[in-house]
């Protein structure tokens, strides 16, 4: 089995990879030196191989995208933010477990 590792985009990607796409998107604002968003990679890559092709996974360095994190006021990371048709439906702050996130992610 291959385990996915949510791909890493940043504010010029984020139009064309999340607003604009076909498919759910679940975005991954994280940071580095953050302990807790190291913990949350293996589980997303676990939703990512979950809905096979259905969902798209990408994460953003909170360090290095401000602009992003600060027009979705994220205030702390690891925070999840799931989005259908570029609208945000839900977000999710802190390490969660693939359960919660699975509970969530009905429209799929």
């Amino acid at each position: 089995m291959v385990i996915h590792m949510a791909a890493r985009i940043n504010e010029q990607q984020f139009e064309e990879k999340v607003l604009k796409a076909d498919k759910p998107v679940l975005v991954d604002f994280y940071s580095d030196t953050c302990i807790p968003c190291k913990r949350m990679a293996g589980v997303l890559g676990e939703i990512e191989d979950d809905y096979d092709g259905k969902l798209d996974v990408f994460k953003i360095n909170v360090n290095y995208e401000q602009g992003l994190a600060g027009k979705y006021e994220v205030m702390s990371a690891p925070t999840l933010i799931y989005f259908i048709h570029g609208e945000q439906q839900w977000r999710l702050t802190g390490v969660v477990k693939r359960e919660e996130i699975t509970k969530l992610v009905t429209d799929i």
